[in-house]
């Protein structure tokens, strides 16, 4: 069997595991996929730990310990999730130091409350970094509007951000403005700008999802060999635009004092529609200086069947514009496509929030002590 993952990472592309729970640590399985299937890195979002937590494996004895000290729940979650982040963060640390602080990441998300709210994702950034207390720690943000001045000044702290919830061009191109934004305001802070490093997490499929809907309905024959096409496409000029932006003399300025490129990362990599091939938003968007992070299923899809051919990404770009052209030319209105999925993306964050926040208080008044 040939190994598609080693494959994988050798052409560039860094494979981060999109999911933690505390049994995933305690049970050796994260540094087992370190060890054997070429994960460097983890990202975690609020529905991930939502149904980690809500699971209750391996979370007993912490809950019954905050149940006893009566936190609140806000202050019970935040507990929990950077205690399984730090654990993370210390079993990658050896693919940290041996990958300079570009791999072995572990990110953990703002509460997603605070998505639309400048100054309150700042000084939770700044809070979440301190709490964890681990240099491989990327905080996520995500790329709202108000997200977008919050990255910057993130950034401009020296602390390393993994941008969450992209979904269009337009909106990348103002994520990498600010991660610039940000160098600059540290570089002016005197901080060591080697240190500080980022990702821009660029949704895939779930631009199908909306997309193809939207085909469906048009339903004619042109409509329907467009179907599959759009993500692909879509995160394909996004490479393009990142291969502009870290080429340009703003950067390069940065890069003589130790800047690192933002690595577009591959978000959403999970294929929803059986229509298509399993592996398809990883053997399609494979170029250098990528990162994908895939659910456990997409990496063992990939390794049993996954066709790694070299970079698929370099030189598709006038196709790539063409797909998205011919759906625009169809009546589907990309702007409003991108603007619903920003919308339902941070709606989803925050409903997963919010349904953890009621576990976890029926958890701790379950596990309270009685009187007396």
């Amino acid at each position: 069997m040939t190994d598609a993952l080693k494959r994988l990472s050798e052409e560039g592309v860094a494979i981060w595991l999109d999911d933690l729970s505390r049994k995933r640590i305690t049970s050796g399985n994260l540094a087992e996929l370190i060890d054997q299937q070429h994960v460097v890195g983890v990202t975690t979002n609020p529905t991930i730990f939502q149904k980690a937590i809500s699971s209750g494996d391996g979370y007993e004895q912490q809950l019954a310990d905050l149940a006893a000290r009566e936190v609140t729940v806000e202050e019970a979650i935040r507990m929990i999730t950077t205690a399984d982040v730090r654990d993370a963060a210390d079993i990658l640390r050896p693919v940290f130091d041996a990958t300079d602080g570009q791999d072995g990441r572990v990110s953990i998300e703002v509460d997603p409350r605070l998505a639309h709210n400048t100054r309150a994702t700042v000084a939770e950034a700044r809070q979440l970094a301190w709490l964890v207390d681990r240099p491989n720690t990327l905080i996520k943000i995500p790329a709202t509007k108000a997200g977008l001045p919050a990255i910057a000044e993130t950034i401009g702290n020296g602390i390393s951000v993994n941008v969450t919830l992209i979904f269009s061009l337009e909106r990348y191109r103002a994520v990498m403005d600010a991660y610039l934004t940000g160098l600059e305001k540290a570089k002016e802070r005197g901080l060591d700008l080697s240190k500080i490093h980022s990702v821009a997490s660029f949704f895939v499929s779930r631009v199908d999802s909306e997309i193809d809907k939207r085909l469906k309905d048009v339903g004619t024959d042109e409509a329907k060999a467009l179907l599959g096409k759009a993500a692909v496409a879509n995160a394909r000029l996004a490479y393009q635009a990142y291969e502009e932006v870290f080429s340009s003399d703003r950067f390069k300025a940065l890069e003589k004092d130790g800047a690192n490129k933002q690595r577009p990362l591959w978000a959403s990599t999970g294929v929803k529609d059986p229509a298509y091939s399993d592996t398809m938003y990883v053997t399609d968007l494979v170029a250098p200086n990528t990162v994908n992070t895939m659910p456990e299923a997409t990496l063992e899809a990939t390794e049993d069947h996954g066709e790694i051919t070299g970079d698929t990404v370099s030189g598709t770009y006038e196709q790539a514009r063409a797909d998205l052209d011919a759906i625009e030319a169809l009546g589907i209105s990309y702007d409003d496509v991108v603007q619903v999925l920003e919308d339902e993306g941070v709606d989803k964050f925050e409903g997963s929030w919010n349904d953890l926040l009621k576990s976890t208080e029926a958890e701790l008044k379950r596990l309270a002590p009685s009187e007396g």
